[in-house]
């Protein structure tokens, strides 16, 4: 597979695409949430390790539960967007590798070296999370991820009994263009990077 992709599907995944704050009345139906989590498994992690896990918040149950553990400024965003993603970070996924990665003896790579589990999970479930936000958008959603929220309190009401820490949240839906401020200003070429 080469080529690039065509100039509307660039716009569509990150030169026209937008953080949003505020949401259409437009449900999105399971399968396409499904959808999202098939494609956003595809993307490469460290030894195939893929350690992200994700919970839909998409019940007005669900979601009076997830409400007061966010920032004031982060409540009515989640609570308007027909489904936010509790995307979250598994830290016994070594456990796995036997079958994810079945040709090399990864777990033993891992156990009994809890720095190289943490930084390996933690930077793994955020790759798989922005895989996560650029599959949305290429399904023709868009995306509102966001921090500002009580990471224990998240962990406590949605991962308890697990290995999962939460990661980030990002809503998911048909965004309201109303709700969006001006785009930020971005690094140049040279302030951020260099050929060598």
């Amino acid at each position: 597979m080469s080529g690039r992709i065509d100039d509307q599907a660039l716009a569509q995944i990150f030169l026209e695409a937008r953080s949003h704050n505020a949401w259409q009345d437009r449900d999105v139906p399971d399968e396409v949430l499904k959808e999202i989590v098939e494609i956003m498994k595809l993307g490469p992690t460290s030894a195939n390790c893929s350690p992200a896990r994700i919970i839909f918040v998409k019940s007005p149950e669900a979601k009076a539960r997830l409400e007061p553990l966010l920032m004031e400024g982060n409540r009515k965003k989640m609570m308007t967007a027909p489904a936010c993603a509790i995307i979250g970070t598994d830290y016994a996924f070594y456990e796995h590798l036997p079958r994810l990665f079945p040709h090399d003896d990864a777990k033993s790579w891992f156990e009994g070296n809890d720095e190289l589990i943490k930084t390996t999970a933690f930077r793994n479930a955020t790759l798989q999370g922005a895989y996560f936000i650029i599959a949305a958008r290429a399904l023709g959603l868009d995306t509102g991820p966001m921090s500002g929220f009580d990471n224990e309190a998240v962990d406590a009401e949605f991962f308890a009994g697990t290995t999962v820490k939460s990661n980030f949240l990002c809503c998911v839906g048909y965004g309201n263009p109303a709700g969006l401020f001006p785009r930020s200003p971005r690094f140049s070429f040279e302030e951020i990077a260099k050929i060598i």
